[in-house]
């Protein structure tokens, strides 16, 4: 056994015997997206061994089994080395892979032959991944399918910015994400003059690969015009999926994470979507955001993510658990199509609030009808009265996560 797996800090529960037996779930990232997959695959009774370099709320949930704290999953070989000797010193043979973040998804579809000696692995492989993981290769396919993106624009050096032949506002984001949110803990940022554009660029420049800065067109609006599809995905059809509206969002113009979600009925939403994931042969779960441009009356896609996303809760109480058809699919069960219930609302009142206010003092909503969103949730990403202390630790855990991530 190497020193790095002696050295991993495990907490774990006794496992019953008949829980010896069954196939169990690696849920790599804690987070309250992957205490979604803790709860899921915990209330029938599944094992689960989450993973993650953070302290994270996960770890609290009645239904977690072991609790392994790495030094980081950031390494893409590293991370999967973690996973292996996590797996081989746990005795995890067989179990499920769950990544909850983009880097993590990248890693596994990369050393996906590796891992497969030890795990079920879900996430497809590079050839499939890689149109995904880099915005660039999206909005590619995406345009050879004809499916609307914002105007984009590829700099690699301050002579590009003369190509981009758009008016202020602009976006300026990464191609690939997880080193620009790692250093600035922001999703995108804005200028709204030419010459904010270029000390943007130069900014952003300094953190990413050379290329990887994208310039995009702001499409005006907010909440109520942001929307995503999500599915589970399987041999060129969904076997279990939901439109929804993104209302709000933290923080509130370039959001790292949705803050309040409403199942709605959008049929050309899951058009567009099923053209993108049939094209690239997608396999398991997947949301695929999208924007209304109130110009064009268009839904532009903005972005793909190969993994859960932070309001999967949502689905359960719509209909819909995408957790557990996964797991089932791997463990060869059969499985009911299901399509979400339209008017179910979620919301992860932590971000929410402040959300919220900025909203209020920024003159997006008012005060009541934010008050009356709040009467009609059905589900909070977090509290819960059956399983209660990951929603305890989330509020001790705030100045950690402010630090940490931005919160």
């Amino acid at each position: 056994m190497s020193t790095a797996v002696e050295n991993l800090s495990v907490t774990s529960r006794v496992l019953p015997r008949s829980l010896n037996q069954t196939i169990g779930a690696v849920v790599v990232g804690g987070d309250y997206q992957g205490l979604g997959i803790v709860r899921s695959l915990g209330r029938r009774k599944v094992p689960i061994c989450v993973v993650d370099d953070e302290h994270s709320i996960a770890r609290f949930s009645k239904y977690t089994t072991y609790n392994v704290l790495v030094d980081s999953l950031r390494d893409q070989k590293q991370t999967v080395d973690r996973i292996m000797e996590i797996g081989r010193r746990l005795n995890l043979k067989g179990w499920v892979l769950y990544p909850t973040r983009d880097e993590t998804v990248a890693a596994i579809a990369r050393y996906r032959d590796t891992l497969n000696e030890l795990f079920r692995v879900p996430t497809p492989v590079w050839g499939t991944t890689q149109w995904v993981w880099d915005k660039r290769n999206t909005y590619r396919r995406a345009s050879e399918l004809e499916i609307p993106t914002p105007s984009t624009w590829y700099i690699h050096d301050l002579d590009d910015l003369k190509h981009v032949d758009a008016d202020p506002p602009y976006v300026i984001k990464p191609a690939i994400k997880e080193h620009f949110i790692y250093s600035t803990k922001a999703k995108a940022w804005r200028a709204d003059n030419r010459a904010e554009l270029e000390v943007v660029f130069k900014r952003a420049s300094k953190l990413v690969g050379p290329g990887e800065v994208m310039i995009q067109e702001l499409i005006p609006g907010g909440g109520s015009q942001q929307f995503a599809y999500c599915a589970f995905f399987k041999q060129g059809r969904a076997v279990g999926s939901m439109v929804v509206r993104r209302a709000r969002q933290h923080p509130l113009e370039f959001g790292r994470s949705s803050t309040y979600v409403e199942t709605v009925d959008i049929p050309i939403l899951e058009e567009l979507s099923q053209r993108f994931l049939r094209a690239i042969d997608y396999y398991g779960l997947v949301e695929l955001e999208y924007k209304l441009d109130p110009r064009s009356q268009q839904y532009k896609l903005l972005d793909v993510n190969g993994r859960t996303w932070g309001y999967h809760t949502l689905g359960p109480g719509a209909g819909v658990d995408f957790p557990s058809m996964l797991y089932s699919d791997q463990i060869g069960e059969p499985i009911e199509e299901s399509r979400g219930r339209v008017g179910v609302k979620w919301i992860r009142l932590v971000t929410d609030l402040p959300a919220g206010i900025n909203g209020i003092l920024g003159g997006q909503h008012g005060l009541l009808p934010y008050l009356r969103s709040l009467g009609g949730v059905d589900i909070e990403a977090v509290f819960s009265r059956e399983d209660p202390m990951p929603g305890i630790a989330e509020i001790a855990l705030i100045p950690y996560l402010v630090v940490k991530r931005g919160f």
